[in-house]
């Protein structure tokens, strides 16, 4: 009896394990040049998609004590993209869940010397979520940062 209780225990676990989708974009193990969090950078039409969705770039998020949130935008060699291509302002959203319902807050992200930069509201709970929407001449795009603390 008590093999069987572990089987269905260890069974529920790992369900319960998987069963957050993927986020937006494929998932990546890179590590931040600037000590910030590395996410996929896809086409917005896509995040549907999930994992399925297409690499466009990488991202950076870092986030400083004073809620300052920079944004390096990279190829997907890691190597720097020109802000020649890119809008000079991205808007992001804070989300965070409280009572059960999801609280969205936007702020924006204003391009300057080589990254995007703007004050984040402060999460009204954690975990929270920020996404990015930026645009690239004719693309819109997104890149997504959950479960952060």
């Amino acid at each position: 009896m008590k093999k069987i209780f572990m089987i269905l225990s260890m069974l529920c676990l790992s369900i319960s394990a998987q069963s957050h989708d993927e986020g937006h974009g494929p998932k990546l193990a890179d590590t931040g040049k600037y000590g910030g969090l590395v996410s996929a950078v896809i086409l917005k039409q896509d995040a549907k998609l999930g994992g399925s969705a297409t690499l466009v770039h990488k991202a950076e998020l870092v986030r400083s004590s004073d809620s300052t949130v920079r944004l390096y935008i990279y190829d997907s060699r890691m190597k720097p993209l020109k802000a020649t291509d890119f809008a000079l302002k991205a808007q992001a959203s804070l989300a965070s869940k409280t009572k059960g319902k999801w609280t969205s807050t936007s702020f924006e992200l204003d391009f300057k010397d080589g990254f995007f930069i703007g004050k984040m509201p402060k999460p009204i709970s954690k975990p929270y979520n920020i996404d990015v929407v930026l645009n690239q001449k004719d693309k819109e795009l997104l890149t997504a940062f959950d479960n952060l603390d």
